[in-house]
């Protein structure tokens, strides 16, 4: 009964704090919104949280770089908590739980009210409870944030498949049934909310114009990412590509299974030599012949930097050729390339 009491009172002081930083922030359109009232070409980007004890100062740099091209949005990565083993002072190992780049919610408030545009939180079911997801989603309705990407989340370091924590989620399709609920104005439990809010979540979904490496094939891909457009996902994200091809037949695809919201392109300028077999590696995409070639010829990071924006200028332009109204550029450590990009295509 103890705990519970100061459970209660640490939500009312929570509630009274994130209430008071509302009245500060303006409301934000949703992205769906922006994506449908797009006269012209525009872009959007994803940014990691600084590194735990780091400020922010560098982060608002690398944005700023990118503002005078007015972006749509900006995706904030979230990333779950990992075992490592710590020395004790008895000369022995323990393993404890720590998280290198926490902060998601916080860098979204600071970015959204800095800039005034739309800032979306990964929302992942890896490593995560579902209370700790709901108390997130406590966080970021308060503080007037109201976009969210959702996705299971990577397998732990330490393990060979993927396994949620206790209480957590196991697919994306669960996380969205929560925010639904959550949207529906009731807690886990069952409980009503009090909470007010003029703005439900909006979501979009991560897809794969490669397919996922878990799943057995492109068809069962696809009935699963139906599944979660059905449950309420406004627009797909794609995972990087290399091959525009591949985007455009995953597009076909999906429209033939009756998936019609927007499925906005990702892509990535690589900036030095190693990624020309760290990408296929952790990401499980192709490069096509052309590229591979350039980059193995390369004779340094700099080289390779110049052949990855030249070739990420060409798949935008053939994007936006085709129609595309938005591009997601995954801009981790590429700010300055994506700049150049930008430079030459909008």
């Amino acid at each position: 009964m103890h705990i519970r009491k100061n459970t209660c009172r640490y939500m009312a002081f929570r509630s009274k704090i994130l209430n008071f930083v509302l009245k500060q922030i303006s409301p934000i359109m949703n992205i769906i919104d922006r994506i449908n009232d797009l006269k012209k070409p525009a872009f959007s980007f994803e940014i990691l949280p600084p590194l735990k004890g780091k400020g922010i100062s560098q982060l608002f740099s690398n944005i700023d770089k990118l503002m005078e091209y007015a972006p749509l949005y900006v995706n904030i990565t979230s990333h779950r908590s990992e075992m490592v083993f710590v020395s004790t002072a008895d000369g022995l190992y323990k393993r404890i739980s720590e998280r290198s780049r926490p902060g998601t919610v916080a860098v979204a408030a600071a970015i959204q009210q800095k800039y005034g545009i739309p800032a979306v939180p990964h929302i992942i079911c890896s490593g995560f409870t579902k209370t700790e997801t709901e108390y997130a989603l406590i966080d970021l309705n308060f503080l007037g944030i109201n976009n969210l990407l959702l996705l299971r989340g990577d397998k732990a370091k330490h393990e060979n498949r993927f396994v949620p924590v206790e209480n957590g989620h196991s697919y994306a399709c669960e996380l969205e049934e929560q925010v639904n609920m959550f949207n529906s104005g009731y807690f886990l439990d069952g409980t009503k909310m009090d909470i007010v809010s003029d703005n439900k979540f909006t979501y979009g979904v991560a897809g794969y114009p490669e397919k996922h490496d878990e799943a057995p094939n492109m068809d069962i891909d696809l009935t699963y990412l139906k599944r979660k457009v059905d449950l309420g996902a406004s627009y797909i994200v794609t995972q990087m590509f290399f091959d525009n091809e591949k985007y455009f037949n995953f597009v076909k695809r999906c429209r033939e299974i009756g998936i019609t919201v927007p499925i906005i392109p990702g892509i990535k300028p690589i900036i030095n030599k190693n990624q020309l077999t760290v990408l296929p590696k952790i990401f499980h995409v192709d490069l096509p012949n052309d590229l591979a070639k350039e980059l193995a010829n390369c004779q340094d990071n700099d080289s390779a930097k110049q052949v990855g924006q030249e070739w990420c200028i060409m798949q935008s332009r053939e994007l936006i050729a085709h129609g595309v109204k938005s591009i997601h550029f995954y801009s981790l450590n590429a700010t300055e390339s994506v700049r150049n990009v930008l430079k030459e295509v909008l």
